[in-house]
This record gives structure tokens, sequence and C-alpha cells, in this order.
């Protein structure tokens, strides 16, 4: 016998007596329900010079694209466009060297919003998302994101991008044990090999830095493994990617200065020689300022 058939009814967020801060809330605590990827959020609410809020500033760790992400109640309108890309703008002026998209979420995107992306086409990489909300019963809401305009165009690290502070809670709580053991025997081995490194917890990644700049980030994921960036200097980079791909473990640049790796505990185990040799040469360029911060 098939399986009975329920209609769901969508409904404006507003006639649930919800707002666009609980909306926020939400997307704060899983960002992977627009269906961006893996991306995390680096700052909510982050301040412009225009005296408004981009509602959130996410970037996806494992390639570095910063998604500018502005929500909306209701449908779209010229103002809420205009007030997206002028926030995508600004992201790109401060990183001209990442990748940016803006992204617009809302209830209904309209047909005068496609009319204006067609206006700014081959200018501007956007993706708007369409959001539904379905009663499923008297106290659950369900929330569906829809892609319906994905990027039309994609761009290509002078200031540092911004990233709330948090604990070691908030990783366990959105990574799996497994990434997580990665990130305690990968900080053992910074700490021993590095002794003046400290860590910093944000919510984007754990960055480690020493007496000079920040030169290595992990990146906790909910596979097996963990996303690792670790910054060697342009005269270096080359040298140290042959080393790894030598010992046998997978590596690839971001970027002019920058080795990238998705680690498990294995791979540490196996390879702990090499990648000791990195993190020491990657610790000592830091303290010479000998580069610029990638994380």
């Amino acid at each position: 016998m098939p399986p009975a058939l329920k209609k769901l009814i969508s409904q404006p967020l507003r006639n649930f007596n919800l707002s666009e801060r609980w909306l926020q809330d939400q997307i704060h605590s899983d960002p992977t329900l627009l269906g961006l990827g893996e991306v995390v959020v680096l700052q909510r609410e982050r301040a412009q010079p225009s005296g408004g809020r981009l509602d959130f500033l996410m970037q996806d760790p494992s390639t570095n694209k910063c998604y500018e992400v502005e929500l909306m109640l209701g449908a779209t309108d010229p103002s809420h466009i205009i007030r997206c890309i002028e926030y995508w703008d600004r992201e790109r002026q401060l990183h001209p060297s990442l990748e940016h998209c803006a992204v617009i979420v809302a209830e209904q995107i309209t047909a005068r919003f496609f009319n204006v992306i067609r206006l700014l086409n081959r200018s501007v990489p956007m993706i708007a998302i369409q959001l539904t909300a379905i009663s499923l019963g008297a106290d659950e809401i369900g929330l569906q994101f829809t892609k319906v305009l994905d990027e039309s165009l994609t761009f290509g690290e002078e200031q540092e991008l911004p990233s709330e502070p948090q604990n070691l809670a908030y990783w366990e709580t959105r990574a799996s044990p497994d990434s997580l053991a990665v990130m305690k025997k990968f900080t053992a081995l910074v700490k021993e090999v590095v002794p003046s490194a400290r860590e910093i917890i944000r919510e984007s990644n754990i960055a480690f830095a020493s007496t000079g700049r920040q030169f290595a980030w992990l990146t906790p994921r909910k596979g097996k493994h963990c996303h690792v960036q670790i910054s060697v200097g342009q005269e270096f980079r080359d040298t140290m990617l042959g080393n790894l791909d030598a010992d046998g473990l997978a590596a690839d640049a971001r970027g002019a200065r920058t080795v990238v790796m998705q680690l498990r505990v294995s791979d540490i185990e196996e390879h702990e020689a090499v990648l000791r040799e990195i993190v020491e040469l990657s610790g000592r360029l830091s303290i010479g300022s000998a580069f610029d911060t990638d994380g």
C-alpha cells in the first residue's frame, strides 16, 4: 500500500508569530540550512559604514569563499536588493583576493528581483533562496530553503576576516567526534612544536598564533576529517607541498602562501615527522611576520 498523502500548506513566518530574529537564530545554529554547503558563520549582524548591518558573513572553509547573506521576511524589494549588493561590494573591497557571493533569502522572490538581476548580469555573483515555512502540527514548523537563482559570475586578504569568539563546547555541538579527535591531536602537535603557540577559538575556525601572526587554522567537520590550513610563505610553499607529497600525504595550495589538508587521526600518526616540519617552519616565519594572515 502506498504511503498516505499529506497536504502541506505554507504560510508566512509572521502567521506563526515568528520574527526575522527567530529566523536568524535558526540559521546561526545551523548555517547548512541554506544549502550553501558546510559553511560557517564568521560574523552575525556585521556593522556597515552606511549604518546598516549585514545579517551574516559566512565562509566555506574548504574553499575560503565568502557569502554575504541578507534575510528578509515577505517579498524582496529594490531597497533590499541594493542593500545586499552594497554589503557584498564592501566585503569584496576589504578582502579582494577572496571569492565573494551575495545571497538573498526571502519568502517571496519577485519578478522585479529577476529584472534587476538581469540588469546586473555578469557584474554581481548572486544567489537567491526562497524560504518556505510549513506547519507540521500544533507545535512544529518546517523550513524549506530553495535556491531559485544561482550565481552568474565569481571573482578571483588584505584584512583578516572577522569571526565571533567561541569556546570548545561550541565546536563539540557542530563537529563529529572523529573530527574533534583530529583537532585535539593536531593542537597537541602544534603546542609541542611551537611552545609559544596559543589557540584562538572562534565560530569560523580554531587559529594558532605565537608572538607573531596567526600561522595555522583548523575547521572541524561533520565527517571523519578536519580541514587544516598552514601558512608557510610564498618562498617555501612549493617545497612543503613536495615534501608532503613525497611522504604520501595529500595537500593542495591555497593562494601563494598556504597549504591545505583534510587530516584524519591516522594521517597525523603516520605523517607526524613531515607535519612537525611544516608546523615548525610556519610558526618560525610567523614570528617575523613574513606573511599576512590567510585564515
